[in-house]
This record gives C-alpha cells, structure tokens and sequence, in this order.
C-alpha cells in the first residue's frame, strides 16, 4: 500500500509556489530579474594583498569580470587572529581569524555612494603540524575567509540589483 505523503508533498509545493508568485517573488537571475543588470558590470578595487585578491577573484567569479564597468565596488577587509585552543605544554593548536569587510559602490566615475555596507566573518585553522603545514593552514582559512566575505556583498548587492541606477 502507498504512502499518503507524496500527493501531501506535491499540494504543499503548489500552494508554496502560488503563494511566492502571489507576492511577487522573482528569481534574481530570472528573466524579470535585477540580476542579469549587475552580471560583469561591477569592477572591484585592485588588490593589494592575498586576502583581497582571493576576495576579487571569488566577486569576479560570482558576478562575472567587467569589461566596460557600470559600477566600482571599493572595499577594506581587516582581519585579526586570537588563538582558540592551547594544549598541555601551552602550544596554540588551533587560531580563529576574523574579517570584517566595509565596502560602498558607486557609479563609475561618480563619487556618490548607491550602496554601502559591513560583513563579517571568521575561520579556523589548526596549527598542529609542520611550520610550513601551519602557514598554508592559515593561507588557506584566509582564502575562505574572502570567498565568504564576497559571497556576501554579492548576496547583498543582488538583494538591492533592482534600487541601483547609475
């Protein structure tokens, strides 16, 4: 005998469906969405360091490279590292790193912010082995700790595609 779950599961996919088209949702990268408005229209600042690089290549990736910017995104990621775990001979076996990202977009060439904003994030790495397994172990935590931070100015930058007007 079957189960009464799957009809149950389809109903309320429909009336969850109805209602997101009822309100008004649009996917961002849908064919009336503000998204498409945004693709390889916003160039980053340059980088100057690791960290800011990876984050440029993380927006680049998510949002495409501007050939011909519409848009300038300027930005300033500090971090900082506090140890989070010590073992017995007092050695720091673990290191938490936090960034914090304030960034502002304007029209290219204008100097009047449309959009501004802060994110933060952190990652860990452990420091348990060689000298030159640790270093990579906080290249790395940096590296994600960027593509995080990107990942959401994009998100936000998407969330207001549909207020900016150059």
């Amino acid at each position: 005998m079957s189960s009464p779950e799957p009809p149950r599961r389809a109903a309320l996919a429909l009336l969850l469906g109805a209602g997101l088209a009822g309100c008004g949702f649009t996917p961002v990268f849908g064919p009336d969405g503000g998204g498409e408005a945004l693709r390889a229209t916003i160039r980053p600042a340059g980088p100057d360091t690791e960290i800011a690089f990876a984050f440029v290549r993380q927006f680049e990736e998510r949002l495409g490279r501007a050939a011909t910017p519409r848009w300038e995104l300027d930005y300033t990621i500090v971090t900082t590292e506090k140890a989070l775990a010590i073992d017995g001979s007092n050695n720091i076996t673990r290191f938490n790193i936090e960034g914090s990202l304030d960034w502002t977009l304007t029209a290219a060439g204008s100097t009047v912010v449309q959009l501004s904003g802060s994110e933060t994030s952190f990652t860990t790495y452990a420091a348990t082995g060689s000298t030159v397994s640790t270093l990579e172990s906080e290249r790395d935590a940096e590296r994600r700790l960027a593509r995080i931070l990107a990942d959401r100015v994009v998100t936000r930058l998407l969330s207001e595609a549909d207020t900016l007007r150059p």
